[in-house]
């Protein structure tokens, strides 16, 4: 999976605003919809909020991914945000979180999603990369510094 073929400049948000886990959520599918990344908003929210019910995908070192599958989307996408301020998202270190991608497959497409999910857990185990996201000055830098 390279990340690069997946994000976008449209689709990287380095001044996220909300301060709650729905906020967050929103946000991020907001920034979807307006690339044009999911066809039904309201589909993106139900797949990703019944993930989110079912156990938090707040992980650890202040970032999470919100995920979700439907018979709405074609292909995977996916966003990146930054939260200007941590955000408690019931992480399994309990952290808040400032670090989030989000994405979106279909339900019948199982190995890009969990090739996706794989290489994200990998890089946020890197301080120097959450770090790296952290300062990133523009959406260019950040798929550049998720894409090494």
């Amino acid at each position: 999976m390279n990340l690069k073929t997946v994000l976008t400049a449209e689709t990287i948000n380095l001044h996220l605003k909300g301060s709650t886990k729905n906020e967050i959520i929103n946000e991020l599918l907001d920034m979807l919809a307006a690339a044009g990344k999911i066809p039904d908003r309201q589909a993106a929210l139900g797949a990703v909020m019944e993930r989110e019910n079912k156990m938090s995908t707040g992980m650890k070192h202040g970032s999470a991914s919100p995920h979700g599958k439907s018979d709405t989307i074609q292909d995977l996408v996916a966003c990146v945000g930054i939260a200007e301020t941590p955000v408690e998202f019931d992480s399994l270190d309990h952290e808040p979180c400032r670090i989030f991608i989000m994405t979106l497959s279909p339900l019948e497409k199982t190995g890009p999603h969990l090739q996706f999910l794989a290489e994200i857990s990998l890089l946020f185990k890197s301080a120097e990369k959450r770090q790296e996201i952290l300062t990133a000055e523009t959406p260019e830098s950040i798929i550049k510094i998720l894409a090494e």
